[in-house]
């Protein structure tokens, strides 16, 4: 089974990509964020038409927004309301195999790293909080993917001592992360296959004239295993060609292919 996640920054703005990445990498399961599309409004039809019928979708006007589009049958979707705001930062199915797919998007905090000042900052925190207590109970096999807006190592930013006051990257996020991935022993699979102490990103800023030449990366996006699931991925791998496709998000997919 291949599994590609993704924050495509408004996916009914960015159809011309999708449709090239569903036609040249064939996933069985793709999972978007920040869709930006109330569900009565979300393309349907765009991705029926691309063999992909069976859609979970989690949505809002204008902001947040989860999907979940499958070539296979969900034997069950749901979601989570965290926080109790109401926001599209979530959506599961069940795969005919077992497997739950968990789709998130974490909130991206703000500017400032201070609960007491930053009201979006403070958002991340208790999301995050949440996000422990429910991963510590958690008992089916579960693969989490999505974009988590937080860069955990050092070496998942392209300068972690000029990162360290800017919002993703700061101690409290990252240690935060840290004890989130050992609630449930999560398996982090994309540093499996690509190991410290080698840089990794998946996010490229819209600010740099030439993001390539730049550089100046971060690993935003995340698919994390349960730990019974560790041996079953074959392969995995950021897209990072299609941070340069025309009118790109600044998230590039991440392609996990994995015998289930």
């Amino acid at each position: 089974m291949r599994i590609i996640t993704w924050n495509i920054n408004s996916v009914r703005a960015r159809l011309g990509i999708v449709e090239k990445l569903l036609t040249e990498y064939a996933p069985d399961v793709l999972c978007l964020q920040e869709t930006k599309v109330q569900d009565h409004m979300f393309p349907t039809g765009f991705f029926e038409d691309l063999g992909y019928p069976h859609l979970a979708i989690h949505g809002q006007k204008s902001h947040h927004g989860v999907a979940t589009a499958s070539k296979l049958p969900f034997d069950d979707s749901f979601k989570i309301d965290w926080c109790g705001k109401g926001d599209a930062r979530h959506i599961a199915v069940k795969l005919p195999t077992g497997q739950v797919v968990h789709n998130f998007y974490v909130p991206a905090g703000g500017d400032e790293p201070n609960p007491d000042v930053n009201e979006k900052f403070a958002h991340k925190l208790d999301f995050l909080a949440e996000m422990k207590e429910w991963s510590s109970a958690l008992e089916d096999d579960c693969i989490l993917v999505g974009d988590l807006n937080i860069a955990p190592y050092e070496e998942d930013v392209w300068d972690h001592k000029k990162l360290l006051k800017v919002v993703s990257h700061t101690p409290i996020e990252t240690d935060t992360m840290l004890e989130l991935i050992k609630t449930h022993d999560w398996v982090d699979v994309m540093r499996e296959f690509e190991p410290l102490p080698a840089k990794l990103y998946s996010w490229w800023s819209y600010r740099a004239r030439d993001w390539d030449a730049a550089d100046k990366g971060r690993r935003l996006d995340h698919i994390w295993l349960s730990p019974s699931l560790k041996s079953a991925p074959t392969k995995v791998e950021v897209l990072r060609s299609a941070r340069g496709w025309e009118k790109p998000s600044d998230h590039a997919p991440v392609l996990m292919d994995i015998d289930l």
